[in-house]
């Protein structure tokens, strides 16, 4: 859910950009634990997953696009910031998905569903080698960082 680098490799239907919050409110993170927020954006029944190109140990490895919560951003605000910041593209986004993740000792991550807001660009692997359209049944052939993988069965749910 950090900023990586590379190119795109898509797949499913086309949305189309903006940053839009709908239902889900925005709390301003004030937290002593730091907030990674990450996208789950959903088209045609498959979610985005974006390929991590650095650090070298995570180089490789899959993830939802998204990234931190600066101080007195709201979670999706950041989210739509990091999305357009990643893939060059707007999302609408919808609400919580799962329960907060562990990352470390002093983070938590908390993953929003999400779809690329009508107009917006075509998302783009601006941070990552690659970006792929997966659909549930695919879902467990990827090789997930671990706070990710751990989504997997409410993100499976989420796009029945």
């Amino acid at each position: 859910m950090t900023a990586s680098e590379g190119e795109s490799a898509l797949g499913p239907p086309s949305g189309g950009a903006g940053v839009v919050v709908g239902s889900a409110r925005g709390v301003v993170v004030g937290s002593a634990r730091g907030v990674v927020v990450g996208a789950a954006i959903v088209r045609g029944g498959a979610v985005l997953a974006a390929r991590r190109s650095r650090p070298p140990e995570l180089a490789g490895r899959w993830e939802l696009p998204g990234g931190q919560v600066e101080p007195g951003e709201t979670e999706p605000a950041a989210l739509a910031r990091e999305c357009l910041e990643e893939l060059g593209a707007r999302v609408n986004v919808l609400h919580r998905l799962g329960p907060d993740l562990p990352l470390g000792s002093s983070r938590l991550l908390r993953v929003y569903l999400c779809v690329v807001a009508p107009g917006s660009a075509e998302p783009g692997a601006h941070e990552h080698s690659e970006l792929r359209w997966v659909f549930p049944a695919e879902l467990g052939a990827l090789d997930w960082l671990d706070a990710d993988r751990a989504l997997l069965p409410d993100l499976a749910a989420a796009l029945v």
